[in-house]
């Protein structure tokens, strides 16, 4: 399918996609019917159109790949030293219910002569969080998906989620938190290498 810029017109951001917009403005006014509204009136108009865009934007994770992320900012480096990059925001759909989940992760890894520039962590990060997704799944690809680009001695990814359709529906737990992680290499294997990333984050 064809590429082309969209607008979200509420943010005024434009991006790329090959997502077909007529038929998920089609799904979102027949969604809008099934649960008793009248798509013509006035508030919801535009609703489909703005639910298409909002979801190409929100799975575009599925139409990048790894390779144009990293976009050749691996560099050589001598030091073996623990790096930690903490604090990234993230923003994801749950595949169970397709309720949002957001919140923060934290990555750490040795390097093996390679390091990455730090700005990749990020959109590595986003490229698997804009997909519906699971936390735990979320994690092992994260950390998978760096060994693939450094191929460091090790790495650990902690994510800590909070869960919309945990708080919305269900149990209505307003004040829950989940933590999940995957450690490759000397983060699995040395529990000292282990304690001082998680002290880090901490």
């Amino acid at each position: 399918m064809e590429r082309k810029m969209v607008k979200l017109e509420d943010t005024g951001l434009t991006f790329e996609t090959e997502v077909d917009l007529e038929r998920l403005k089609g799904l979102a006014l027949g969604w809008l019917e099934a649960i008793g509204e009248d798509p013509a009136r006035e508030g919801l108009r535009k609703t489909p159109e703005r639910v298409a865009k909002a979801w190409a934007f929100l799975t575009r994770g599925y139409r990048q790949n790894l390779k144009e992320i990293v976009n050749e900012a691996v560099f050589q480096a001598e030091g073996s030293e623990l790096v930690v990059v903490k604090g990234i925001e993230f923003y994801s759909m749950c595949e169970h219910h397709l309720l949002p989940f957001f919140g923060q992760v934290h990555i750490g890894y040795i390097p093996d002569g390679k390091i990455l520039g730090l700005s990749k962590f990020a959109r590595i990060v986003d490229m698997f969080a804009r997909r519906l997704q699971v936390q735990e799944r979320l994690a092992v690809q994260i950390a998978e998906a760096i060994q693939e680009v450094l191929s460091p001695r090790g790495v650990g990814v902690v994510i800590e989620g909070v869960h919309l359709c945990m708080m919305m529906r269900g149990v209505e737990k307003q004040h829950s938190r989940t933590t999940t992680s995957a450690m490759l290499g000397v983060f699995r294997e040395d529990q000292k290498t282990r304690e001082e990333f998680l002290s880090l984050i901490r």
